[in-house]
């Protein structure tokens, strides 16, 4: 491959030279000139820049916090009940039934 002689003479060698030629320029055109550079705001260590929470705003975080508890206390209980329900219904013999009849058991006995 590179013991051959390249002609610069060549329709595709001189189609391929002015594409690059052309593509550059379009690139060179549209690429802005000057990049605005993204300042990060100066940390502050001032403390009237601080927020300082009033009593009606630690009221409100209270409040909120035991909603929060009051709902997982009550998605704890659902999944309980829902673990109960499923063990009610299903038996390792494959049956499934809310009350399980056994024969001979308790409801089986007849009055004389």
């Amino acid at each position: 491959m590179w013991d051959r002689n390249i002609c610069l003479s060549n329709k595709k060698t001189i189609f391929v030279i002015v594409i690059i030629f052309f593509s550059t320029l379009l690139i060179a055109s549209v690429w802005p000139n000057n990049v605005e550079e993204t300042k990060e705001l100066p940390q502050s260590n001032n403390k009237e820049d601080m927020w300082v929470p009033t009593e009606e705003d630690i009221a409100y975080q209270d409040s909120m916090y035991v909603i929060i508890q009051n709902t997982q206390n009550d998605i704890i209980e659902i999944k309980e009940d829902i673990v109960f329900i499923l063990e009610r219904l299903d038996y390792g013999d494959g049956t499934y039934d809310s009350v399980r009849y056994v024969k001979g058991g308790p409801i089986d006995k007849r009055r004389n």
